[in-house]
């Protein structure tokens, strides 16, 4: 199965703004429409709560440590592992990871692809994505869109997967 995160940020990482999303692009979210419909989507608790409902052709996993919580249409989850496994089971060929913070912070390590709106722009944000490392990861799309009536600001979709390290290869050896 592979662990893809789903993320728009602008020029400083920012990702959220009073609990909601810095900018308006409709293009971003046909995107997100597009590549999640049928998969397993995980999302922690407050980003659920944004959305304010599960999504339609998805199934949504809700990470959230409070036991006694429940959102009907959505499956809960206590942490990322017992998410993944539940993904896992249903037969989920790509999991994707759609926020918050926190949860992008203890999944970016894991992941395989990364799917990434940049927004050029800085968007006075409150939120962020966890500093990350650009040198692990190997730039397969971009697509760059300029600002117009339905879309605030400019803006790069990016496709990047994970570099693979040969644990194998002996040193110098190419």
């Amino acid at each position: 199965m592979i662990i893809s995160l789903l993320v728009a940020m602008d020029e400083k990482r920012g990702i959220g703004k009073s609990g909601g999303l810095p900018w308006r692009l409709s293009s971003d979210l046909k995107r997100f429409r597009e590549l999640t419909m049928g998969h397993h989507i995980i999302v922690g608790r407050k980003t659920f709560e944004s959305i304010g409902r599960p999504l339609p052709g998805r199934v949504m996993i809700i990470i959230t440590r409070n036991e006694r919580t429940a959102f009907e249409g959505c499956f809960i989850a206590r942490s990322i592992e017992e998410a993944v496994s539940l993904a896992r089971e249903r037969g989920e060929s790509e999991l994707f990871i759609c926020g918050g913070a926190e949860i992008y912070a203890q999944t970016l390590g894991a992941a395989d692809r990364l799917y990434l709106t940049l927004v050029h722009a800085d968007c006075d944000a409150d939120t962020f994505f966890p500093d990350w490392n650009s040198d692990e990861w190997i730039e397969t799309e971009s697509e760059h869109h300029t600002a117009d009536e339905k879309n605030q600001y400019s803006f790069t979709f990016k496709v990047l997967e994970r570099k693979h390290v040969d644990l194998l290869q002996s040193p110098g050896e190419h």
